[in-house]
C-alpha cells in the first residue's frame, strides 16, 4: 500500500464532496462540501490537498449502471483534468457511492432533508474508501491515472503502476 493521504472528490451539478484519507491509506473522513455556484472548484480543491499534504487525488467517475457514460461524466473528468495539472488524479469507477452514502447515514438515524448538507462529503468517504480497500487487496493503485498534460487517461483503467 503507498503511504501518503489522498483526497477523494464526489463531483456533482451543485456540490462537490470532499474526502480524506489517513497517511497509511486505512480510512477515509470527509472533509467539505464545496458549493459549485459560490466558488472556484478547482482551486478550493488545490488548497485543501495543499493543506492535507495529499499526494493524489481520486475522482468519482460517474458511470450508469451498463457501464456507459451519464450526463455528470464529462464535468467528472473535466474537474479532473483540471486538477491533475497541480497533482496526480485517478478516476475511478463510483457507480452507487451517492446511494451507499445515503443508506448508511439512513441507517445512522439521518432523514433525506437531514442528509442534505453532508451526503457529498459522505459519498466522497466512500469513492475514497472503496479506491483504498481495492489497493490494498490488490496490491495496486485503483482506477485511471490520469495525464497531467493533457488530462486524458494515461494508464490502464486497471491501474498499472
Amino acid at each position: 500500500m503507498r503511504r501518503g493521504v489522498r483526497i477523494g472528490v464526489d463531483v456533482g451539478r451543485a456540490r462537490v464532496g470532499v474526502a480524506r484519507s489517513d497517511r497509511d491509506g486505512l480510512l477515509a473522513t470527509p472533509v467539505e462540501t464545496i458549493q459549485r455556484a459560490s466558488s472556484d472548484v478547482v482551486a478550493r480543491l488545490r488548497a485543501i490537498a495543499v493543506e492535507l499534504d495529499a499526494v493524489e487525488a481520486v475522482v468519482g467517475l460517474p458511470i450508469s449502471l451498463s457501464g456507459g457514460d451519464t450526463a455528470s461524466t464529462q464535468d467528472a473528468r473535466d474537474i479532473a483534468a483540471l486538477l491533475s495539472a497541480s497533482m496526480p488524479v485517478r478516476l475511478v469507477d463510483e457507480r452507487l457511492s451517492t446511494v451507499t452514502a445515503s443508506a448508511g447515514m439512513r441507517a445512522a438515524g439521518k432523514s433525506s432533508r437531514q442528509q442534505r448538507s453532508s451526503i457529498d462529503q459522505a459519498a466522497a468517504v466512500v469513492i475514497l474508501q472503496h479506491a483504498l480497500d481495492s489497493e490494498r487487496s490488490a496490491g495496486r493503485a485503483p482506477g485511471e491515472l490520469l495525464d497531467a498534460v493533457d488530462g486524458q487517461g494515461g494508464a490502464a483503467a486497471s491501474g498499472g503502476e
